[in-house]
C-alpha cells in the first residue's frame, strides 16, 4: 500500500469524484458469512431451505437471469482512482478502489478491494454468462448463487445432468462451482464439486484440471482467457466418469482396523518430534481429526449402507462428514470458504489423493 494512504481522507477527496482507502470495517454479516443487505440476504437456492433460512427460494430450475437477480447480484463493480496526502499535498497513487457502481458516492459506499491498473473485474453478470457457456444454456440447474462478506466474493453453484451411482443405494450429484472475486486477492476459479445425497458431503475436486480446478487472475486478458477455459471444460464428463470410477472402486476395497489406521495416518501424520508448541497443536489437532473421522466411519450418513460399510469409501467420507459438518472453526463466518477453498477442501483432497493411492 502507497506510503499515507491510510490517512487519505475521504472528505478531502468528495469533490473530485475519488475514493480514500477506509479502515477495514467489521463486516455485515453472520455466521453463514453471506451479505446481508437491508434485512435481505445475497443469495438464491432451489430445493431444501438451507440451514440458517435465509436467501430467495426458486420454486424451479434456475435460468442465469433468473438466478442473479434472485441473488441480488445484479450489480455491476468499478475501479476508483486512490489519492494519498503527503506533506499536505494530494498525490495520485498507482492504486484503484473497486466499489459497486450502484453504492458509489452514497454513504456506506465500501471498498471491496484495492488493486492495480493492470487488475481487469469479471462483473457478476458475465460471470454467469460465462458459466452459461461452460455447461450449455438450460441443461445445468443453478442450484445456489450468492455473495459472501461485503460482496467481494460471488459464487454460483449449477447441479449437471445425470448423476453417479456408487451403490444401489448411495447417489452423488454432479455440481460445478464458479467463484468471483472483487477483493482484489481471489482469481476466477471453477471447481468439480460433487456432493454425496445422503450425507451431503461436498467430495474432493482432486480429478480437477492441474488438481486444484481452473483458476484465472484478473488480469488484463482475463475475459481471453475464461474463454479458453470454457473450452477445456469440455471435458467435464471425462473428469466425472473418472470420479465415478474411482468412488465405486473404493466402495470395493474394505477395510480391517490395521488398513483404516494406515489409511489415517497418512491423511493425518502425528509430528515425529515434538519439541514446540507448534509440534503439540499439531499433535493435538491431528489425534483429534483421526478420532473423530474414525467414529463417522463407523456411525457416520449413509455409512452403513449395503456395499458401503467399512470399505475406503466410508473411511474417505468419514474424513468428508466431519470437515463439512462437524469441525468447529475459530471463525464460524468462514465455515464456507473452508470447506470449498481453504483448509477443509486441502484435507478433503488429501484424503482423496490418499484413498486414490491405496487402490493403486
Amino acid at each position: 500500500m502507497v506510503p499515507g494512504i491510510r490517512e487519505a481522507l475521504q472528505p478531502h477527496l468528495a469533490n473530485k469524484g475519488n475514493i480514500a482507502v477506509q479502515q477495514k470495517q467489521k463486516s455485515n454479516t453472520m455466521a453463514h458469512e453471506l451479505f446481508i443487505e437491508n434485512g435481505e440476504a445475497s443469495m438464491m437456492y432451489t430445493g431444501k431451505t438451507p440451514w440458517h433460512g435465509l436467501g430467495t427460494q426458486l420454486k424451479k430450475p434456475a435460468t442465469s437471469e433468473q438466478a442473479i437477480k434472485a441473488a441480488r447480484l445484479n450489480w455491476n463493480v468499478a475501479k476508483k482512482p486512490l489519492y494519498a496526502i503527503g506533506e499536505g499535498e494530494v498525490l495520485r497513487s498507482d492504486r484503484y478502489a473497486i466499489v459497486r457502481e450502484d453504492k458509489w458516492g452514497k454513504p456506506g459506499c465500501k471498498v471491496l478491494g484495492v488493486v492495480s491498473e493492470a487488475y481487469t473485474p469479471v462483473q457478476n453478470r458475465d460471470a454467469f454468462t460465462f458459466f452459461d457457456n461452460i455447461v450449455g444454456n438450460g441443461e445445468a440447474i443453478y442450484h445456489t448463487a450468492g455473495a459472501l462478506g461485503n460482496g467481494e466474493r460471488i459464487w454460483i453453484l449449477a447441479k449437471l445432468p445425470a448423476d453417479i451411482r456408487v451403490t444401489d443405494d448411495d447417489v452423488v450429484n454432479k455440481y460445478l462451482l464458479l467463484a468471483n472475486g472483487h477483493d482484489g486477492i481471489s482469481s476466477v476459479q471453477i471447481k468439480f464439486t460433487p456432493v454425496r445425497v445422503v450425507c451431503q458431503n461436498t467430495l474432493s475436486q482432486a480429478l480437477s484440471i492441474d488438481n486444484t480446478g481452473i483458476k484465472i487472475s484478473h488480469s488484463r486478458n482475463v475475459h481471453e482467457r475464461l474463454s479458453g477455459a470454457a473450452e477445456d471444460l469440455g471435458i467435464i464428463q471425462v473428469k466425472y466418469n473418472e470420479l465415478e470410477t474411482a468412488f465405486k472402486q473404493m466402495s470395493l476395497r474394505s477395510l480391517n482396523t490395521a488398513d483404516l489406521n494406515a489409511y489415517y495416518s497418512n491423511v493425518f501424520p502425528i509430528p515425529k518430534k515434538i519439541k514446540t508448541k507448534a509440534d503439540k497443536d499439531k499433535l493435538k489437532s491431528m489425534g483429534e481429526m483421526r478420532l473423530h473421522s474414525t467414529n463417522y466411519f463407523e456411525n457416520g450418513k449413509g455409512n452403513n449402507l449395503r456395499g458401503v460399510k467399512r470399505t475406503l469409501w466410508a473411511a474417505y467420507n468419514g474424513i468428508t462428514e466431519y470437515i463439512d459438518h462437524h469441525r468447529e472453526l475459530k471463525n464460524g463466518a468462514d465455515k464456507l470458504n473452508y470447506i470449498w477453498f481453504g483448509g477443509g477442501h486441502a484435507i478433503k483432497a488429501k484424503a482423496f489423493a490418499e484413498a486414490c493411492r491405496q487402490m493403486k
